[in-house]
This record gives structure tokens, C-alpha cells and sequence, in this order.
């Protein structure tokens, strides 16, 4: 794809209005990801023998010439997708967050009222669908087709804990809509194509979520969450948690978000407490952090290391 913007391509005809754009902005992928989509949708059937998530052959090589030819024939049909920045819900994230809740339950014995900002599909809501199993410990739904296996390496989370989810809310400034299946397909198409791993957990996240669909709300962090901390809820941890948004947020941004969340713990009690547990890149992004802070306290806690799609995951916490 470099080499045909440099020769002035189809690659290139269509990222050309973009060229001015930021990295983060991340236009190639968004038309990675259109084309994905129709290759998942059927519609490009030149590419279906090469693209490993419709059982194709990998064969990259083999599978340039007919993507070239499918962005210079049918561009026009490709061009709403850079309209849309792309969307991504790794549900493999379910198991360090789970770790963090492993040692919420551990600390307080209470269940938990959970609250994701920048929660896209809202599949990390439901984590206490799936099924973990770890060093002979296993917990979550035994039926449940989103399964993890033994992703923890050197050490891992109080296993012995089992938090219960009593409510769950979740907002995005643009929800995805898991009784879609446009959109379902559309969060599937930004998966890479060989990594079958992933695409088959996310799809089968995504079927047991349009069941029973995670309630979220299209808004902005800063005006959503104040109002869903102000309301205390005696016997539960108020948990405020998050994974890989922070670093698409402005810093005034951040600055908001860290301010209410401060301020929601600081009125906490001991049977109300409020808890901030976030994965995400430290400065020099890698590897990512699973941190924790409970209140009343406030101190926050290095939990462990891990990577932004699934595992493997290194515990450092004390037990």
C-alpha cells in the first residue's frame, strides 16, 4: 500500500484528501476496515479465498493485486468509511479488569456497581458472562462461548474471590449498537484479518451480547459521568473503569475526568466505597497497566502488566 501511494495509486486517490491528517486519526485503517467489511459481508468475492476470517488462505502476495484492483473499481464505494473513525472493543481486556475486581472483592467483600467510560459495545461490561479459568480456579459462566485460559504468567490475582455485579451502565460518544448487525459488522471489520483469535472471541462476545444487550448511553465522558457518581449506593463499590480510551482524550479531558472521580472519593465511605480501575499505556506505551484505586484511601496500586488485545498478562500486586 506504501509503494502505490508512492506510485500514485488507487491506495493513494483515495487516502490523498487525507494526507494532511494525523497519525491517530489512523485513515489507512479505516480503509482497511472498509474493505474488511465487505469481504465479511460477502461482497467482495475476489478476496473471500484470501482473508483468514472467511476461511481463506492468508496468502498476502496472492491477495494484492485483486485488493488493488477492488479500491481503484469500486472507491467511490469506500469513501463514506473515512467519515467514521474506527471502533474497537477488545473483549479479551475482561480478564485483567476482572483481576482488578478480583482484588476490589478482596479488599472490600462487596458486590460492585460498574460504570465503563469509552465503552464502545459495552462488551467489557459484561465480563461476568464469560468464562476464566486459571491454575485449577475457574469462574464466570460455565456455558459461556467466550472462554480465557490460563493468560496469567508469573503469579496471578487473588483467585479465590468471586465479585458479583449487582448494576452496570456504560457511555461512548458513538455506541455501538449490538442488536445491528451492520454495526456488529462493522467493529468485526477492524479486527486484522489473521488474527483468528481475537476475531472469533469478539464474535461470539457480540452474539451473547445482542441477548441481552449492556445499557449504554451516547455522551461525553465529562457531562456523564458526574451525574452517575453523585448518587451514593450504600453496600456496593462504585467502580469507575476503562481500558485503551485515555490516550483519545484531550488532556482537559483527563483532567476533568481524574477531578470527579477524586471528588466522588473523597466523599466514599467504608460501606460506599468508590473505586477507579483503568488498563492503559503508561507514557512510553508499552506494556500496558492494569491500575487501581480504592477510596476511602485513595492509594493506587500497580496491579499488573499486560497487552491492549489478549494477554499474556504478568501479576505484580502483592496478594
Amino acid at each position: 500500500m506504501a509503494e502505490d501511494v508512492e506510485d500514485g495509486g488507487p491506495v493513494w486517490d483515495l487516502l490523498a484528501p487525507h494526507a494532511s491528517a494525523t497519525f491517530g486519526e489512523v485513515y489507512p485503517l479505516r480503509l482497511l476496515g472498509a474493505v474488511h467489511r465487505l469481504v465479511l459481508a460477502g461482497d467482495a468475492p475476489e478476496l473471500l479465498h484470501h482473508y483468514p476470517t472467511t476461511e481463506g488462505d492468508g496468502d498476502v502476495a496472492a491477495m494484492w493485486a485483486p485488493f488493488r484492483s477492488l479500491l481503484a473499481e469500486r472507491g467511490e464505494q469506500l469513501r463514506p468509511a473515512f467519515a467514521r473513525p474506527p471502533q474497537t472493543n477488545e473483549v479479551g481486556r475482561s480478564v485483567p479488569l476482572l483481576a482488578g475486581l478480583l482484588v476490589l472483592s478482596q479488599a472490600t467483600a462487596l458486590p460492585v456497581w460498574l460504570l465503563e467510560i469509552g465503552a464502545s459495545a459495552g462488551l467489557n461490561l459484561l465480563l461476568d458472562r464469560y468464562y476464566y479459568a486459571q491454575d485449577g480456579f475457574a469462574w464466570g459462566d460455565e456455558t459461556s462461548t467466550v472462554r480465557f485460559d490460563d493468560l496469567w504468567h508469573d503469579g496471578h490475582p487473588p483467585l479465590a474471590q468471586r465479585p458479583v455485579v449487582v448494576e452496570r451502565r456504560g457511555c461512548d460518544r458513538d455506541p455501538i449498537d449490538v442488536t445491528n448487525a451492520t454495526a456488529r459488522l462493522e467493529l468485526m471489520s477492524y479486527v486484522w484479518p489473521g488474527q483468528a483469535r481475537r476475531f472469533e472471541l469478539l464474535r461470539d462476545a457480540l452474539e451473547l451480547a445482542a441477548q441481552s444487550p449492556p445499557p449504554l448511553d451516547c455522551a461525553d465522558i465529562t457531562d456523564w459521568l458526574p451525574g452517575q457518581l453523585k448518587e451514593r449506593h450504600p453496600g456496593s463499590v462504585t467502580v469507575v473503569f476503562h481500558s485503551i480510551v485515555w490516550q483519545y482524550l484531550s488532556d482537559e479531558e483527563r483532567d476533568r475526568i481524574e477531578h470527579v472521580i477524586h471528588v466522588a472519593g473523597e466523599r466514599a465511605t467504608s460501606d460506599a466505597p468508590v473505586a477507579w480501575l483503568r488498563l492503559e499505556p503508561p507514557p512510553e506505551m508499552f506494556p500496558a497497566e492494569l491500575r487501581l484505586q480504592i477510596w476511602p484511601g485513595g492509594q493506587d496500586r500497580l496491579l499488573a502488566h499486560g497487552d491492549f488485545q489478549l494477554g499474556p498478562l504478568r501479576w505484580l500486586a502483592e496478594q
